[in-house]
């Protein structure tokens, strides 16, 4: 008989066609596709499983019922695709499943999604990272919530870098979030992009000021779904690339010697 093997897929934000060819893959070659239909389209599932498919929808059943189907792929050498919104690494409860199919003794396997930060960038035409402006993207959320957050680990100190972020599960408490910031050192007038089901049919990508997130939030009743990208890269114009400069060079292309001099000329003023 053949060993049983659970694939985790990162169905991305929500869109069916930004899953990746490999999920799509996957979940065409599963005899069981587990998937959270509050989370994922149901797109996402029926246009790429086989018609004989056994689907299960996560969203209706426990953890342990989960394990269950786990030991009867191991039992009978069943393929399971385990189907996740965005992007597995993420608050996507994947360690514990992935550790208890390896002490089963399935095969395993993770096919990385497009994180809803990602999405939420792409459709509103920015850049997390402009040079000289911010060069690191800080992913977290506030603390408080269901799940404790490690010591160390507060909004208010993230925000210290003054960089950007990007904060998930935090809209139900959008005030709070609010004066973590502003108590890390981002003045009110710092650019939010406020993201709410990012490429569903529904989506709603709203631009504020922090001082504006928790009235927004209110007026468009976001409690869920939403994510916030934070900082001042949100409203900075972009800056000459050296990567593409005529005078940078690297293993595939020589640089031009006068753009060379004028680069080097503009590093040491």
């Amino acid at each position: 008989m053949k060993r049983g093997k659970v694939t985790f897929v990162g169905a991305g934000p929500g869109a069916a066609d930004l899953i990746t060819l490999r999920g799509a893959r996957r979940i065409a070659e599963a005899d069981v596709v587990i998937w959270a239909a509050s989370l994922v389209t149901a797109e996402c599932v029926t246009e790429h499983a086989r018609p004989d498919a056994e689907l299960v929808d996560s969203s209706q059943i426990a953890h342990e019922d989960v394990l269950a189907l786990y030991r009867r792929a191991a039992a009978e050498g069943l393929t399971v695709a385990r189907v996740h919104s965005g992007d597995p690494s993420l608050w996507g409860a994947v360690q514990e499943q992935y550790d208890a199919a390896v002490e089963l003794g399935l095969e395993v396997e993770i096919v990385p999604g497009v994180s809803a930060f990602a999405a939420a960038a792409a459709v509103a035409g920015r850049e997390l990272t402009i040079p000289e402006v911010a060069q690191s993207v800080v992913l977290t959320r506030l603390e408080g919530g269901k799940t404790p957050m490690p010591p160390g680990e507060k909004l208010r100190e993230f925000a210290r870098h003054g960089t950007t972020m990007a904060i998930f599960l935090s809209a139900a408490r959008s005030g709070q979030m609010a004066d973590e910031l502003r108590a890390g050192g981002y003045p009110d007038d710092t650019p939010v992009i406020v993201a709410h089901r990012t490429s569903w049919p529904d989506e709603l990508t709203l631009r504020c000021r922090l001082d504006e997130v928790e009235a927004v939030c209110k007026q468009h009743k976001l409690w869920r779904h939403t994510l916030f990208l934070v900082g001042p890269a949100l409203a900075a114009s972009g800056t000459r690339s050296h990567l593409y400069h005529p005078g940078h060079f690297h293993t595939f292309r020589k640089p031009d010697r006068a753009a060379r001099r004028e680069l080097r000329a503009r590093r040491t003023s």
